[in-house]
């Protein structure tokens, strides 16, 4: 079958073509440029803990270290001279991570050069695509015109998107939402490893708003926060703000700095009409913009992408399932526009003057607030997106129970036993095309796997998992917020929840796999017998090949 085609090969596109390289897909990307990016210090990407997970895992990569990002330690929030708010991370409480994007690319890049399933054409624009029933066809200049035959084509390719001119797709939204003036500079401030917001700062020029992050190195991301119709910027008035805001911070003397780069960011918030034409997708900036209030775009891009391999791989593997391709938009779009919404409404309270105590009433609180989540990831304008509304969520079932998690949103990254008896994190297992099944059963972390795989309850699961109707792994957990004893946690490839059972339920369990894929091809289902039979026999069948003691 003809490989999957991503036009673009920054973050998102990268991330798509290791995510479906795991998948065992192949993969072609486009990319306009040399292969090489351009570094530039100001320009930073801050992560989710999943999403930050993610890169890791497809990089092979900790980006946690002194040379490639930062975590985190804390976060405060000033108003003038007043602390508003302070936050410390901790595991339980996972920090964001900061990163320069040119480093994440790099990872990425150095990661592909090792994939044999990807391969990367540079100099190579996009400029025709054309669709069939059997698959797609693209055309690209540079230096030699090709053609390119591809089985499906995803649009990473950015704001100015040349997929989504081609698939006449419409793009509406607001135009210069806010603007930042940028710089990342190496010094010493007070507290090293802790973000902070400071609102209304006292000292001359301060502005309405800065943000200080902190990356490795030493290195500091200073945000201004502009007025939305301004003057330009000069290096005079931004080297002005620059030692103004560092003398503010540290008690009234400019201490030394080097200033390694400087820029102004201008945020659009944009969503395309549609996500999906026939076999051709979008994803990332192609699909969305957004990025105000502290929220994160590039963090969205990556989940684009996160969702839509494993679904693409099934599709590229076992033949297309309409309703679960379908899905991508349902869920991503769905959940960006939730956010975008956040903002929208959020813009005229934080940004609007005296209209704040019509809707946060009494003190400045609200704001922080506000401001703090889409920074941290936390709230409607930073918590990660759940899929509760999916299609691909299953029917209701008297057999669910509630956990710690609600159904369609990400799982919790908690310890797990592996088939081969060894522990691992739960997010080490994402990404590998199959179904996870956790059992929560107190008490296993003090037995060695094999004392207790063929007791209780295991063997009746393991037979369950085996008739699933697509493969999955049988993992083991001794706990699970909010989850009882002996609950059964569906999860799928993109580490979602699909739906949590009291016990082992084969029919239960067979009927929210099925949803989770976007039901059985007619062709498949013709040849299913009843999941509870098809468990019954493969429990029947495991036992009887187990060799029996004297």
């Amino acid at each position: 079958m003809d490989p999957v085609i991503v036009v673009g090969a920054g973050p998102v596109g990268l991330t798509l073509a290791l995510a479906l390289a795991r998948h065992s897909v192949p993969t072609v990307v486009l990319d306009e440029g040399p292969g090489k990016d351009e570094q530039r210090p100001a320009r930073t990407v801050v992560l989710r803990d999943d999403t930050a997970a993610l890169m890791e895992r497809l990089a092979g990569h900790s980006f946690g270290d002194m040379e490639t990002g930062a975590r985190w330690a804390g976060w405060r929030s000033l108003r003038r001279k007043q602390l508003m708010r302070e936050l410390t991370f901790s595991d339980q409480a996972p920090p964001p991570l900061h990163v320069p994007q040119h480093v994440l690319t790099g990872a990425l890049r150095a990661a592909i050069a090792d994939e044999r399933l990807v391969k990367i054409a540079v100099e190579s624009k996009l400029d025709s695509l054309e669709q069939d029933a059997s698959g797609l066809t693209a055309h690209t200049r540079g230096p030699k015109d090709t053609w390119w035959r591809g089985s499906y084509l995803v649009g990473c390719d950015g704001p100015r998107s040349t997929v989504r001119k081609l698939l006449d797709i419409r793009f509406p939204g607001r135009t210069a939402v806010e603007r930042h003036a940028v710089a990342a500079l190496r010094t010493e401030l007070p507290r090293p490893s802790e973000a902070l917001l400071h609102r209304m700062p006292p000292w001359r020029g301060g502005g309405a708003e800065v943000t200080g992050r902190p990356l490795a190195g030493g290195v500091w991301r200073l945000d201004w926060l502009l007025p939305p119709r301004g003057d330009l910027v000069t290096p005079d008035a931004l080297v002005a703000r620059v030692r103004e805001t560092l003398a503010g911070w540290c008690g009234g003397s400019t201490p030394p700095y080097e200033l390694l780069d400087t820029g102004v960011h201008t945020v659009h918030h944009r969503l395309a009409r549609r996500w999906r034409v026939g076999r051709a997708f979008l994803a990332g900036d192609a699909a969305h913009l957004l990025g105000a209030l502290g929220t994160q775009g590039l963090d969205e891009g990556l989940r684009d992408a996160d969702n839509l391999a494993w679904k693409l791989a099934l599709a590229w593997h076992h033949g297309a399932r309409e309703s679960l391709l379908d899905s991508y938009q349902a869920e991503r779009r769905a959940s960006v526009a939730a956010r975008l919404r956040a903002a929208d409404q959020s813009l005229p309270i934080l940004r609007g003057g005296g209209g704040l105590r019509s809707y946060v009433p009494g003190t400045a609180r609200g704001h922080d607030t506000l401001l703090t989540d889409g920074h941290v990831g936390r709230g409607p304008l930073g918590a990660p997106g759940s899929y509760a509304e999916s299609p691909l969520a299953p029917a209701p079932s008297e057999s669910e129970v509630a956990v710690g998690t609600e159904p369609g949103a990400p799982v919790a990254d908690v310890r797990v036993t592996a088939p081969d008896g060894s522990f691992v994190q739960l997010r080490d297992r994402l990404g590998l095309g199959q179904l996870l099944v956790v059992l929560v059963a107190p008490g296993t972390v003090v037995w060695e796997r094999r004392h207790w795989v063929t007791a209780g309850i295991m063997p009746r699961l393991a037979a369950a998992v085996t008739a699933l109707p697509h493969p999955a792994e049988l993992l083991v957990a001794e706990s699970y917020p909010g989850a009882a004893a002996h609950s059964v946690l569906l999860i799928r490839p993109d580490g979602h929840l699909v739906t949590a059972l009291s016990g082992v339920r084969p029919a239960e369990l067979y009927s929210a796999a099925e949803a989770a894929l976007g039901g059985v091809l007619p062709k498949q289902r013709a040849r299913e017998t009843d999941p509870t039979e098809k468990a019954e026999k493969t429990r029947s069948k495991a036992a009887a090949s187990r060799p029996t003691t004297q």
